[in-house]
């Protein structure tokens, strides 16, 4: 398994959804870590979830852990490498690819099983107060 250094951003993220069509909303902040992405059936919405207005369909209280790429497209296994630990431990994602790396959201409340599993795993974590964890 590869060992990666992940970095845990300070924010907390929301993960919304809006109907299929739509376009990004006035509310669509303009900095930060934030991830727009359109199907057929939806826009999927990820951002700081201070942003997000209470009327829209969402899911708030996740923390994002990016991937310290950039990655070769040739490279395989980089993101199983951190799903599979997290997935062993129950800590459910969401997971976002950019063409440089990858993030992984997991719940703020799962943030401490999350960190074990990776720590466990051989991954290197550092930000946001890391040090005082397991």
């Amino acid at each position: 398994m590869t060992a990666l250094a992940l970095a845990l951003l300070p924010a907390r993220y929301a993960v919304a959804q809006l109907p299929a069509g739509s376009g990004l909303p006035g509310w669509w902040p303009c900095s930060g870590m934030r991830h727009a992405g359109w199907t057929d059936d939806e826009l999927s919405l990820v951002c700081e979830e201070a942003h997000v207005p209470d009327d829209v369909r969402c899911q708030r209280g996740w923390r994002a852990f990016k991937l310290q790429g950039p990655f070769d497209f040739a490279q395989t296994g980089i993101l199983k490498s951190v799903l599979d630990p997290l997935a062993e431990a129950g800590v459910g994602i969401f997971a976002l690819s950019t063409y440089d790396t990858d993030y992984v959201l997991v719940q703020s409340h799962q943030l401490d099983v999350a960190t074990r599993a990776l720590r466990s795993a051989g991954h290197r974590l550092q930000g946001d107060g890391l040090e005082g964890r397991n």
